[in-house]
């Protein structure tokens, strides 16, 4: 099959397109061929190595952290895909490889397809929307009423972040340029801060989230606009060891990772609030409890611009010097 593939980490000239073994198909696995992929800033992380201490991944690997395409084919303990659904996913951390025809799926990250979306749409999903739902279901609990801080609103995960937060009742401030403001009040945003003319941390106050896709100084200035109790948590601040703990790390890993992330602890701690990091797992069955919202448009996708899969280096790159205006880059594969 034709992937892209990184031979040497680094940057994008260490990605090549090239022919790589069709994947092989377990008995709990579902063979799909992709119509659609999408960039995450994760793939380049991935690319140019800053996972390498926790994300071993062996060279040469194959990118790309979710998709939407068609079964073709189920393992022999496969029962609720058959061949010819159009589904989408994350793959799991160990698994990835979308920026290719074909990849092997475990049965549990998988779900179907909204409906209501094209592929090229429903593939710009899985990730941002299960880290939104990671952060604001599962880890902060948001319930009706709560006040909620989604830095980078118009980003790909801030863009759903929002749309979900609404949908929990919560009101919701966020953090945008003034090109996108519109877009991100048109998505739900209660409160707009544009931080080329405000520094948020001067007009926010009494929060009880915070989700953080900037880190540094904004994850800082974060922790300033919480109320006592209140909780921040960050997709791009330090990692922490509770993080550790959750990949089976080996004791001196965790110590580094705390070690990482202990001026940051420090800091809520001293204002009675909370710091976590993290690192978004798949699930199908977290995908299938989102689809409905989809479907029924309360949450829709923002996609920026679809690339031809040939040009999946020049997707990146367009990625990776921030051209994107708004939401996700998707690279279509048919």
């Amino acid at each position: 099959m034709k992937a892209f593939r990184v031979e040497r980490y680094g940057d994008t000239a260490g990605v090549r397109a090239g022919e790589m073994p069709d994947p092989q198909v377990g008995a709990d696995d579902v063979l799909i061929r992709i119509h659609a992929a999408s960039v995450n800033p994760l793939d380049l992380k991935i690319r140019d190595g800053d996972f390498k201490a926790i994300l071993p991944y062996r060279l040469p690997l194959i990118l790309g952290n979710d998709l939407a395409g068609v079964v073709v084919q189920v393992g022999s303990a496969v029962t609720p895909f058959a061949v010819g659904d159009e589904v989408y996913a994350r793959p799991a951390k160990d698994r990835i490889g979308t920026f290719a025809e074909l990849i092997a799926v475990h049965q549990d990250d998988l779900a179907i397809k909204p409906a209501t979306l094209t592929m090229a749409q429903a593939a710009s999903l899985p990730l941002v929307a299960l880290t939104s739902w990671q952060a604001l279901v599962e880890r902060a609990h948001v319930q009706p009423g709560q006040k909620v801080l989604i830095h980078a609103g118009s980003g790909g995960v801030g863009t759903i972040a929002i749309q979900l937060a609404k949908q929990l009742g919560a009101h919701v401030a966020t953090t945008t340029s003034t090109a996108n403001v519109d877009l991100v009040k048109e998505l739900g945003a209660d409160i707009v801060v544009d931080y080329k003319k405000q520094a948020f941390e001067t007009v926010l106050d009494g929060y009880d989230v915070a989700l953080d896709t900037l880190g540094g100084e904004t994850l800082n200035k974060s922790l300033q606009v919480l109320k006592p109790g209140g909780k921040v948590i960050s997709i791009a601040g330090p990692p922490d060891a509770a993080f550790a703990r959750e990949l089976g790390a080996n004791a001196i890993l965790r110590l580094a990772m705390s070690a990482l992330s202990f001026k940051t602890r420090r800091r809520a701690k001293r204002r009675n609030v909370t710091y976590s990091f993290l690192f978004m797992k798949a699930s199908g069955d977290q995908l299938r409890k989102l689809t409905p919202l989809i479907d029924t448009g309360k949450i829709r996708p923002v996609v920026d611009r679809v690339f031809p899969f040939d040009q999946t280096r020049e997707a990146m790159e367009y990625v990776e010097k921030g051209r994107a205006k708004a939401g996700k880059v998707v690279v279509a594969m048919t």
